[in-house]
């Protein structure tokens, strides 16, 4: 019975970013953020000194970061995915944000989805690139950051 239980790998995974128009799958190194907390409020009664009430106050969650080597936009998704990013990052802010569903597959070895998070009306919020060092032989790193309303 052992033998057919296969552990996942977090290595093998896939991030597929839908809306209009689909800009679909990338390839990234890494994805954090697929996290939800609900948040407590700590209530001490008076007189009762040995415990405190604690509330459920609200759901939260970081944002998704999605991490990949500085790359060419060379690719249809590539420039699908820049051209959002510069809608948001370039607007005033007087027309909505144009919002998309940030999907992440945690594959097995047949690359079939073990497991699938959902981030619901998600938006660039952030851009980061790692610093540059002559000193180190490392690969630029880019950093994308986007908020999320739910995570189903």
């Amino acid at each position: 019975m052992a033998d057919n239980w296969n552990l996942p790998v977090a290595f093998y995974f896939s991030v597929e970013i839908q809306g209009e128009p689909k800009i679909g799958e990338l390839t990234f190194k890494e994805v954090s953020g697929l996290t939800i907390e609900v948040e407590t409020e700590t209530i001490r009664e008076g007189g009762l000194n040995n415990y405190e009430h604690k509330l459920p106050k609200g759901v939260k969650h970081p944002n998704l970061a999605l991490k990949s080597a500085v790359r060419k936009t060379d690719t249809i998704n590539e420039v699908l995915l820049q051209k959002w990013q510069k809608t948001v990052f370039n607007s005033d802010f007087a027309l909505p944000i144009p919002l998309r569903s940030i999907i992440v597959k945690l594959l097995n070895a047949n690359g079939k989805p073990l497991r699938t998070w959902t981030c619901t009306n998600a938006y660039p919020v952030k851009i980061e690139t790692d610093s540059f060092d002559a000193e180190k032989n490392q690969i630029a790193i880019e950093t994308l950051e986007f908020c999320y309303q739910e995570l189903m």
